[in-house]
């Protein structure tokens, strides 16, 4: 099993705190609030959202994906750091093993922070993964922390 690991980050004006409850500690209930179209709801099938919980993501119909399913690792509210693992879902797994995820937000000088997000992708034995079966999930990623970026600026009291 080959593991091939991808970082990304970006910077916001949101207070790391807000981030963290907003992406990590709520989103079973603001995901489907703030984007309907695309997330239709998201049920913890194992747990209350602490370490060894089991979320499931079901998506809006019409889209290439029906559901996804989590399992969080740790989740470290004193530092805001999540570690959870993608190990179900009706995506294409004939190459992929798992998906490990950890998410940090950093608290930056001006008030905001920096969101980092670290991905290991767990192949199979003899898979190759390429660059473009990776990129469509972490534009998705990124557009899901902008929505909550913009949602958290028009709604200032939100998770304060």
């Amino acid at each position: 099993m080959a593991v091939t690991c991808y970082t990304q980050e970006f910077k916001t004006p949101i207070a790391p705190s807000r981030m963290f409850k907003a992406l990590i500690l709520d989103s079973h209930n603001l995901m489907p609030k703030i984007v309907p179209q695309g997330i239709k709801s998201i049920e913890f099938i194992e747990g209350d959202g602490g370490a060894g919980s089991i979320k499931q993501t079901n998506f809006a119909e019409g889209g290439h994906l029906k559901y996804l399913k989590h399992r969080i690792d740790t989740i470290d509210i004193e530092n805001l750091v999540c570690k959870y693992t993608l190990i179900e879902g009706d995506i294409v797994f004939d190459k992929i093993e798992s998906v490990a995820y950890e998410v940090k937000f950093e608290a930056s000088s001006d008030g905001g922070c920096m969101c980092k997000m670290t991905s290991e992708y767990h192949t199979k034995a003899g898979a190759e993964l390429k660059e473009e079966d990776i990129k469509q999930g972490k534009e998705k990623a990124m557009g899901l922390y902008k929505v909550v970026e913009e949602y958290l600026l028009a709604n200032p009291s939100v998770y304060a």
